[in-house]
This record gives structure tokens, sequence and C-alpha cells, in this order.
């Protein structure tokens, strides 16, 4: 501050009148702002012993706020699948969710992050196996030519909304949203197959739903019935 200033460390006083507080140098008209010395200091224009003392990044500053409770986002996710019977091969035609993540600061990162973490979970329900030699440990499904991935055509319209209710539990009213697209496409996607072919008997299958996996089901109702 005193190069900003122009003037020596004990003609500074810091004002905290405004609504970020000022460092003024006594007997002038010249002030500076906290946000306008960490710039400065960021830019690297410091003499050696400052150099020292603040590294080469300049003023910091690290915070840890702890709640009382945990926040507790939640949501509806829904999906609708056909499959056919003939080959076991599936598709997803529909997809609705709606989160409460509390207050949402910015709408379109939140979309974009429920939105890929539903595309994961759809892989991991459908597609996604990783499968290896029983006898050496060897990976089978080592590249994308034999791992199951979600493309663009797996993946149907994915209808988007949130229902804010800020958490009463920490300043802001925030919730996470980090998971919350592959923890509700898992357990929706997989109850719509279930769902699907509830009439041959089926009433759970394990991950990955793949098309040889819902054919054997498929003709094991057919023969069962």
């Amino acid at each position: 501050m005193r190069r900003i200033l122009d003037t020596t460390p004990s003609d500074i006083k810091f004002d905290k009148s405004g609504d970020v507080g000022l460092f003024r140098a006594q007997g002038s008209n010249r002030a500076v702002s906290l946000p306008e010395v960490a710039v400065a200091s960021l830019r690297g224009n410091l003499p050696p012993d400052l150099k020292n003392d603040l590294g080469a990044h300049g003023i910091g500053a690290e915070g840890v706020y702890q709640t009382p409770d945990p926040t507790l986002p939640n949501g509806c996710h829904i999906a609708e699948v056909e499959i056919d019977q003939a080959t076991g091969a599936s598709k997803l035609v529909g997809y609705w969710v709606v989160d409460d993540f509390g207050r949402v600061i910015n709408p379109m990162v939140v979309e974009g992050q429920v939105d890929g973490g539903i595309v994961q979970g759809i892989g991991q329900a459908l597609l996604e196996h990783a499968r290896y030699d029983a006898e050496t440990g060897q990976l089978l499904t080592g590249s994308f030519m034999d791992y199951g991935m979600p493309r663009a055509d797996d993946v149907p319209p994915i209808h988007f909304k949130t229902n804010e209710y800020p958490a009463p539990h920490n300043p802001f009213g925030l919730k996470g949203c980090g998971e919350a697209g592959t923890v509700g496409a898992l357990g929706a996607v997989t109850n719509a197959v279930i769902d699907a072919l509830k009439e041959f008997g089926v009433t759970d299958i394990e991950m990955p739903a793949t098309p040889e996996k819902l054919w054997r089901l498929i003709q094991a109702g057919k023969t069962a019935a």
C-alpha cells in the first residue's frame, strides 16, 4: 500500500465507513480499497521484501465455514424406456427431472451439471461394463471399441427444472448439486427397464441392462409363462 499511496506506512489509516473500506494516506485525498491492493499484489510489481512475505501469488485469503447441520438437496427423476422384445435393445424416449438445490446462483451451469450426470447414469445403467478374463485378469473392455459409452443418439431430450427451497443452514441458502444427475438416473432408468419387463416377471436387474441381458430375461419370462 505504501507504494500505491506513495507514503509511509505510519501515514496510512484504514477507514471502515464505506462498503468495502478504504486505506487512506493521511493529509491527502489518495485512497485505495482492499480489492485494489489485492489486484496490485497479483500483478507482480512488488518490492523484494514483500515478495518474500507474500510469495509469488500476492495477497490471498482462505476461510472455512462449517454448517451446523447438513444440507439436503433432493429431486425427482422420471425416465421412459422402450424395449424391443425380439432383440432386447432398449431406447430411452424421454427424461424429466426436477431438483431442489436451494438457491441457484448460475442456472446454466447447474443444468449442465445435471445433464452431464444424467448421461453418466444412463451409461452405467444401460451400457458400461468392465469385463475381465477369468483366468488372467486381463481387462477385455479396455477401449471404446469394447466399452459402451453413451452417445448422442442414446440420450433423449432432458427436461430440467429446479424447485428452489433455500437451505436454512448457510448464509446463501445453497445445497449441493454435483452428483444429483447420476444418482437419480441410475434408479430412474433401471426402474423404467424393470417396469417395461414386468409382464415377463422381471422384478430386479443388475446393471448394466445390456440388450443380451434383457433378451435373456424376456426369453426366460416367455418360457416360464
